[in-house]
């Protein structure tokens, strides 16, 4: 998108460097989706505003506690909020604090969990991890009837995802190449490690380390792991440092099917990522996934730094941050803002894409195709095409839609006499019956006009019978907005 932006930055004299045969040929899908409006989100600008007033909302909460028991987490302060989002096309948007660092803590699980599917299958991995949701605390000494950590999204069963990374090289072998995927996953956008977080972690850890000698002891590892240098690799995966910004492009990289939307690189298999969203979504969220994935319904991960990475499937990928979290362990200012979304949005997994009508689908295709839709509204009307008008009502066409003179369906239908068009309109669709146009007529004086008195006579039986005594008014409140789906069908 960059030499887009820059391109409306400078004047049009100085763009054919910014347009150059290299620049073009290196960015040439991304220059022809743009010029096309083929992005994931057509109209971007709006989405971005309605993120900015989710984040505005979000921000004015108060409660919460900034994670203490890691002494490090407990000086960031509470006022820190951010949130950024990058799309599979590589839109990006930013509100609040983005470009501060902060730990991933558990928001890493899922991360390494990935890799080491794609490393190993998922048949490998779960030899040693289970699939189910614990419905236990994150940090509970506790395994499934068959001797495995529940899932890897608890303390538990990341501890054990730890030993199954690049088995038999050292701890900085190790270490150097979950950072190389990091740094992949994140677009080569930042990523970096908090050594004061590591020791802090190291020195704090005794529930941790109980864990691991439970594990060690119900043989949960692979055969020959030192123990307590995964602990050590454990913490340090933890203690990874990213910002808003970047963990949207890892969150986007998962959204994307394992293709970075930045550098375009695979970085995942589709394997691997169809696993880790399914675990996220079913045990991403702590004691509150049940409620998350009923509520949220998107595959998601909290960690006790104040991070939320969000994933809209073949979407979006998004990261909240903010240190305050509620009784347990999720950012209280994340969870709004992720609630506030799919009650904004149709992201929810089970959401209808072409039932749902009160929700914005951002996905649709705005300009050009809101033409195309009014067109064929209108000659639809205009035809006495009842079957294609209830194919548009069915498919969450704005029924309403006026033409560059302001007129609707209705008015169409009315001045060609197609009764049953007005019928329908007015009986399953529940229009405005008063709808005016730019010289002021409305359907009715259409009808009159056009000596219809079939029309005239329905849309007086109408009005009379759904108006308040005084007759009609555009004032009125209009039962007429919500759509009658039983009538349609």
């Amino acid at each position: 998108i960059e030499p887009l932006t820059l391109a409306l930055q400078v004047p049009y004299k100085d763009h054919c460097h910014l347009f150059s045969p290299r620049c073009v040929q290196s960015n040439i899908v991304l220059l022809t989706q743009a010029f096309r409006k083929k992005f994931v989100i057509p109209d971007f600008v709006s989405f971005a505003s309605e993120i900015d007033a989710l984040y505005e909302n979000a921000k004015n909460l108060g409660g919460g506690q900034v994670a203490d028991y890691i002494p490090q987490l407990a000086r960031f302060s509470p006022d820190l909020w951010a949130v950024s989002i990058c799309t599979v096309d590589g839109q990006r948007h930013t509100a609040g604090d983005t470009k501060v660092p902060f730990c991933l803590q558990s928001c890493v699980k899922p991360l390494k969990y990935a890799i080491a599917v794609h490393d190993h299958g998922t048949e490998y991995v779960h030899r040693f991890i289970g699939k189910e949701p614990s419905g236990l605390r994150f940090n509970k000494l506790f395994l499934n009837e068959e001797d495995k950590p529940h899932n890897p999204m608890v303390n538990a069963g990341a501890i054990v995802c730890t030993s199954l990374l690049k088995q038999g090289a050292s701890n900085a072998e190790k270490f150097d190449y979950v950072m190389n995927f990091m740094n992949k996953l994140a677009g080569n956008e930042y990523v970096g490690f908090s050594n004061a977080t590591f020791q802090s972690e190291r020195e704090s850890g005794d529930r941790n380390f109980a864990i691991g000698y439970y594990l060690k002891e119900k043989k949960c590892f692979p055969e020959g792991t030192d123990m307590t240098s995964i602990l050590d690799l454990y913490f340090q995966l933890c203690s990874i440092e990213v910002t808003c910004e970047s963990a949207s492009v890892m969150a986007a990289t998962l959204a994307n099917g394992g293709f970075c939307p930045i550098t375009g690189e695979r970085v995942l298999g589709p394997e691997a990522v169809r696993n880790t969203l399914s675990l996220m979504h079913s045990c991403g969220m702590y004691d509150f996934s049940g409620q998350f994935a009923f509520h949220v319904g998107l595959p998601a991960k909290s960690g006790v730094a104040g991070g939320i990475l969000l994933v809209v499937p073949n979407v979006m990928g998004i990261m909240c941050w903010s240190p305050p979290l509620d009784k347990l362990g999720n950012s209280v200012r994340g969870i709004q803002f992720c609630t506030d979304l799919v009650s904004l949005c149709n992201f929810h997994n089970y959401d209808n894409l072409k039932h749902f009508v009160k929700k914005l689908d951002p996905r649709r295709e705005g300009g050009d195709q809101r033409v195309k839709s009014v067109i064929n509204l209108l000659f639809a009307a205009y035809t006495g095409d009842v079957s294609a008008l209830r194919r548009f009502a069915l498919s969450s066409m704005d029924m309403e839609q006026r033409d560059y003179d302001s007129r609707t369906a209705l008015h169409v239908a009315a001045a060609e006499g197609h009764v049953e068009v007005v019928k329908f309109l007015l009986e399953a669709c529940r229009v405005n019956p008063v709808p005016k146009d730019r010289w002021g007529n409305t359907p009715m004086e259409e009808a009159v006009h056009f000596g219809h008195h079939d029309v005239v006579t329905m849309l007086q039986d109408y009005n009379n019978k759904y108006s308040p005594p005084g007759g009609a008014t555009e004032d009125k409140e209009k039962e007429i907005s919500e759509k009658n789906i039983d009538g349609l069908l």
